[in-house]
């Protein structure tokens, strides 16, 4: 895998690398030089005799780098996830070492708008729900359980263990005599004649 990193430079020095890349590079910008501070974040960028003020900004997101040699069948070739910014001398310096936004407008502002934000936990929440989660691997109980609670579901647990071990001998429940006419009181009479109707 190779080490890439991506080279964002304002339109005038773009058509100057163009040129200097090119064949027919004038022999004012053959010069060509990037070189860092102390800090590694902040630098400078010469191209013949002017200097661009440079940072190394990192991206939101990682960036698959691809080559191919019969524009057909891609290769990746790196993950890219820092960016070289050159700026005019008139620009402001950038105030996070991480670029807001990504290399292509819909990845604008993306770290807000499409990566999931970590949630707001209360510390002591947190400390005290993994000190119950300790507890009750170990398998004593937590201090936040009612323990009376989880004594109650275990002497019904063993209560419903003891009444399959004894059957409890159940009167049987009378039930009311239900004639038929009673049943069907609600239901008229059918006679033979409509039966023989509904078989036509």
């Amino acid at each position: 895998m190779e080490e890439q990193f991506v080279l964002r430079v304002p339109p005038s020095v773009a058509e100057r690398l163009d040129r200097l890349l090119g064949e027919n590079a004038s022999t004012d910008d053959k010069s060509l030089d990037l070189s860092f501070e102390e800090d590694g974040r902040t630098g400078t960028f010469v191209v013949g005799n002017d200097r661009f003020p440079a940072s190394l900004l990192d991206l939101p997101c990682v960036v698959e780098s691809f080559k191919t040699y019969d524009d057909s069948v891609l290769i990746k070739t790196a993950d890219i996830g820092q960016m070289i910014m050159v700026r005019d001398s008139s620009d402001a310096a950038p105030d996070t070492v991480e670029y807001r936004h990504g290399l292509t407008p819909p990845m604008r502002d993306a770290r807000k708008r499409r990566f999931r934000r970590e949630p707001d936990l209360n510390p002591e929440l947190v400390r005290r729900v993994e000190e119950d989660l300790l507890n009750i691997s170990a398998g004593g109980p937590a201090d936040n359980i009612d323990v009376e609670a989880a004594e109650q579901e275990k002497d019904g647990d063993g209560s419903d263990r003891n009444a399959s071990k004894k059957p409890v001998e159940e009167e049987p429940v009378s039930q009311p005599d239900v004639t038929e006419a009673a049943t069907n009181a609600g239901e008229p009479d059918r006679s033979d004649s409509d039966e023989s109707d509904e078989s036509i």
